[in-house]
């Protein structure tokens, strides 16, 4: 059995070790090849997101408040329950822990925001934290903005890990049936949603509670790859060029603190003033409180405070 105290012990000791590396100064003139394959367009994908983008356009010409109210839904489901806490924050961090039958509800929650099943999304995201803003992160702005926010997902090789990447970044997840299944599946719970709204409000509703929110949960996530390593302010001294941005926190339910977050990875809350909207936090607060979830890591950071 996997120990999962010890990855996050692991995971913790990395990030400790790295944050001693001097942050090499920003030049976002210059282009860099860090990127295997990077010039080489990733057809399984790119006509996908195509879709889904022109599908979000459509949604605007068949607009009601009732699907408008569904697609927020949707995406606080997604992009809140699924990606900032299943996938982020549990899953990849391991900040708290949850009976395993809840966690497998919110994995599925995560994997209809259609960014991949779990092995995929936290292998990508622990490789980030290992590597952020070096040579062998996937979505470092160091290698061009455009590429930290979407075109480390159109092109290159980020996308496409073997079975011994995936094993070494993800050993938890790659002995769980549940959610190497979700991974190979990872695309059933996007079609089943879909056929759900269908049937409820017909096309419409499909163009808004998937197409339009499928893709500003997309986008919302790459904001945080690309402007949370770019703009914002900086508390915590951390190895990276990792920032707090108010506004892509409020987009992406907390997650837009993210110089709080690299100052340490492991912690359940990212908003550590009173100011710092976290809803994620609140949420595993609410869960703690119903019993479905315990072991929450939410100290403050052993990093060096650049301002208070």
């Amino acid at each position: 059995m996997v120990n999962l105290e010890q990855i996050s012990s692991e995971w913790e000791s990395i990030r400790l070790t790295e944050l001693m590396t001097p942050t090499t100064p920003w030049n976002f003139s210059s282009v860099q090849n860090n990127q295997p394959g990077k010039n080489r367009l990733n057809w399984k994908i790119a006509p996908v997101l195509l879709m889904f983008h022109v599908g979000a356009v459509a949604a605007l010409f068949f607009f009601s408040w009732r699907a408008l109210f569904v697609a927020i839904f949707l995406y606080w489901v997604t992009v809140g329950l699924g990606l900032g806490i299943c996938y982020h924050r549990l899953l990849t961090h391991r900040s708290f822990a949850t009976p395993k039958l809840f966690e497998y509800f919110l994995t599925i929650c995560a994997v209809a925001a259609l960014e991949g099943g779990p092995l995929l999304w936290v292998a990508t995201h622990r490789k980030h934290h290992q590597f952020a803003d070096k040579e062998g992160d996937p979505h470092s702005p160091r290698d061009g903005k455009w590429w930290a926010h979407a075109g480390w997902v159109l092109v290159g090789h980020s996308l496409r890990q073997n079975v011994p990447t995936l094993k070494r970044y993800v050993p938890d997840l790659a002995e769980d049936k549940v959610h190497v299944w979700l991974t190979k599946y990872h695309l059933a719970p996007t079609i089943i949603v879909g056929l759900v709204l269908f049937a409820i409000g017909g096309f419409p509703l499909v163009l808004w509670g998937t197409f339009f929110r499928t893709v500003a949960g997309l986008h919302t996530t790459w904001l945080v790859n690309s402007v949370s390593h770019i703009w914002g302010s900086r508390r915590f001294e951390t190895r990276d060029g990792s920032t707090n941005n108010w506004w892509v926190a409020l987009l992406s339910f907390g997650d837009g603190w993210h110089n709080n977050h690299h100052a340490y990875p492991i912690s359940a809350r990212h908003g550590l003033r009173w100011y710092e909207i976290d809803f994620n936090w609140y949420t595993i607060v609410i869960f703690k409180q119903l019993g479905l979830a315990s072991r929450i890591h939410g100290g403050q950071p052993q990093a060096r405070t650049l301002a208070n």
